[in-house]
């Protein structure tokens, strides 16, 4: 409510709901007539040929009931937000109480993260009690990029093997987790054409011992040679500083097929992987570098 780009929805909130509760006023006070005497009087409202509508008045319960609602409603604009942009006297907001919600679960855990954050990344990985700690809060923000099991998906590594693209050292691991990645291909198919794509791919291929078609492949290896040695090596093994892979073992982001490689050639490819420690902090980041350390038994 405090969020109005204009002072308009601010008089249109207030006057929706004044006449709102001046609207219930009139029905209930319209309907606050006394039973009269002798036989009630139908409305001349049939349905079904033979159900009819007395001229009863509502039950005493019942209006007294509504009244205590629109009593309670007016109560409740006067101490919490509801009217326009005024906060009522208790100055409550969403906000407000998420903030007062995190001081408390700081006061109450800071001091549990705080005590691995001052050990050693390997140290933390081998305690079962950091563990389950952090594959907790693997599981609510990873999990979704990286799976349950973190052995990842397409476009997404998997945590549970030797294969990093930017190095597995556990220092390494946390500035990925706290900082975020961003890696990005550019597409080669303007440059290449349809059929030099086609002759990479099949080289890519053969780097790690894929079938391929050899003529393609010795094509393909001077094209490699003049567009994709500067990221990922004279000999395809990929540059971590760059986050660029390794295309001779058999670790694939989005697969190994000549068709998804001929369309990552193509059409390049971008990932990001999102920044945690202003959402996390340094701690919670800590214990949960220890779990993706953890992970790799090899």
């Amino acid at each position: 409510m405090a969020d109005f780009v204009s002072g308009f929805w601010n008089v249109y909130v207030m006057g929706l709901v004044a006449l709102s509760l001046l609207f219930c006023v009139f029905i209930l006070a319209s309907n606050m007539t006394q039973r009269e005497e002798g036989p009630v009087q139908l409305h001349g409202h049939v349905w079904d040929e033979t159900i009819a509508e007395y001229n009863n008045p509502l039950p005493k319960w019942w209006l007294y009931l509504a009244w205590a609602t629109v009593i309670f409603s007016i109560g409740y604009l006067v101490v919490f937000p509801g009217f326009g942009n005024r906060q009522g006297i208790f100055q409550w907001s969403a906000i407000g109480q998420y903030e007062s919600e995190v001081a408390k679960a700081e006061e109450r855990y800071a001091p549990i993260f705080n005590k691995y954050l001052e050990q050693d990344l390997l140290t933390v990985a081998a305690d079962p009690e950091a563990n389950a700690m952090g594959q907790r809060m693997f599981l609510t923000y990873c999990a979704q990029c990286h799976g349950s099991a973190a052995q990842g998906a397409k476009g997404f590594p998997n945590l549970t093997d030797d294969e990093w693209l930017h190095g597995g050292e556990p220092d390494t691991v946390k500035t990925t987790i706290l900082g975020g990645r961003m890696g990005v291909m550019p597409p080669f198919g303007p440059a290449l054409g349809a059929e030099g794509v086609k002759d990479v791919a099949n080289y890519v291929r053969s780097l790690s011992g894929l079938a391929s078609d050899s003529l393609r492949a010795q094509r393909g290896q001077e094209l490699f040679a003049q567009n994709c040695v500067a990221c990922h090596g004279a000999e395809g093994k990929g540059n971590q500083a760059l986050g660029a892979p390794d295309l001779t073992n058999k670790s694939w982001l989005y697969g190994s097929s000549e068709a998804t490689i001929i369309e990552t050639v193509t059409n390049g490819r971008v990932n990001q992987m999102p920044a945690f420690k202003e959402f996390l902090g340094d701690a919670k980041v800590h214990l949960l570098a220890a779990y993706v350390l953890s992970l790799n038994k090899k």
